[in-house]
């Protein structure tokens, strides 16, 4: 089995992926605000990769782009966060109440 021109597992693996992080959003619902951020568009952003590469389409490169963006961002909040607030006991940076 072997694959033609122009294809790779890496336009199709990360469907699957996203596909494992769903239950992952779905766990983070008790959790608070930042973490269901940082899961749901971590799901999003495997998504639109796995479309990226299976279609080659420019506007799916761009929608994975800001993206991945987004999610770093929301991620590295989420870290600085929860030391800032850890080590000064009290919120310095609100990540959203727990449920």
């Amino acid at each position: 089995m072997g694959r033609g021109p122009g294809q790779s597992i890496g336009g199709r693996l990360p469907v699957p992926v996203g596909l494992f992080h769903l239950p992952d959003v779905l766990r983070t619902l008790r959790t608070n605000k930042a973490l269901m951020t940082v899961f749901g568009s971590l799901t999003i952003l495997f998504w639109a990769a796995g479309r990226r590469g299976s279609q080659r389409s420019e506007s799916f490169t761009r929608v994975a782009g800001w993206e991945g963006l987004f999610c770093g961002l929301s991620a590295m909040y989420l870290g600085i966060a929860q030391v800032l607030n850890e080590s000064f006991g009290r919120t310095v940076l609100p990540i959203g109440p727990r449920r």
